[in-house]
């Protein structure tokens, strides 16, 4: 049996797709089983457990084979990370209680940079599970290319807001699609020890790039336009964030360069979807 967190978002679906896919029993863990009632008619096994419940977390993943393991997205977290820190530490408690097999954790590329920044909690979350008895794999995956779904009202009208800048400076990005077709067969890899799997796409995308993807998909012409940095405080605060800094210090690490993997990606695994075909899709899901 492989357990799966974070099943109702676009990465662990993936993940649960790739097990079903390969004939493998899955587990769903999910905070209301109403929301699970899809993948139970997969076939899915569900258990209902809050990621801070470590009660609840140690029955869904006792006698597990392997376990999928990822943090809720906190986009503006209060300083120091307390948000992170719960999970962080019922999810640490729960695996040394149940004892599954083996590990996949979904980590991200700059997970260790030392300078200031959003990306420190998945620092904090590799830093606490690394002292695990079991095998440990960090999934270090690269900038989601599904981010670009905040663009695609804008896009429409012939123009992306980018905060990645320069424009034409390409990063490292990946579909989720990709990351949870990894996962999964990380899950079913034998190892020993801890592990960082790196993960990116075939091509980095820069903002002029991702506007051309866009262009693209929708028919007509699209350009990047880069926000002024002293305007994105004000922004973001705007937006309803109380604490704005660890977000701008981490798109200033991707532009700058200080966040990525450390050879650039030379030895990263490489994704098959690219940001044409990224786009493309997030177009046809909205469009239904």
């Amino acid at each position: 049996m492989y357990v799966i967190t974070g099943i109702t978002g676009q990465v662990g679906a993936a993940v649960a797709r790739g097990l079903l896919s390969a004939h493998q029993p899955v587990r769903a863990v999910v905070r209301d089983r109403a929301k699970g009632a899809a993948w139970a008619q997969l076939g899915c096994d569900l258990a209902v457990a809050d990621l801070t419940d470590v009660d609840a977390l140690t029955a869904a993943f006792e006698g597990a084979e392997g376990v999928f393991a990822m943090l809720p997205p906190v986009f503006d977290p209060a300083p120091g990370f307390p948000e992170a820190v719960r999970f962080i530490e019922a999810l640490h408690a729960a695996l040394v209680r149940a004892k599954p097999r083996k590990i996949v954790v979904l980590s991200t590329v700059g997970a260790d940079a030392p300078q200031p920044n959003l990306l420190n909690a998945l620092g904090l979350l590799e830093r606490a599970l690394s002292d695990l008895p079991q095998p440990v794999t960090f999934l270090r995956a690269a900038w989601f290319m599904e981010n670009a779904a905040w663009d695609i009202a804008s896009a429409r009208s012939g123009v992306i807001q980018s905060y990645l800048q320069p424009l034409d400076r390409p990063i490292p990005m990946i579909s989720t699609d990709d990351v949870g077709r990894t996962a999964a067969t990380l899950l079913q890899d034998r190892w020993e020890g801890r592990r960082v799997v790196e993960l990116e796409a075939a091509q980095r995308v820069s903002p002029n790039l991702l506007a051309a993807a866009f262009a693209k998909a929708l028919g007509h012409p699209v350009r990047a336009e880069a926000v002024p940095r002293e305007q994105w405080e004000s922004i973001f605060r705007g937006q309803g964030m109380r604490n704005p800094a660890p977000r701008m210090q981490m798109i200033d690490g991707f532009s700058a360069g200080w966040i990525d993997f450390k050879d650039r990606g030379a030895h990263a695994r490489k994704g098959a979807i690219g940001i044409d075909q990224a786009i493309a899709t997030l177009i046809q899901r909205e469009r239904g």
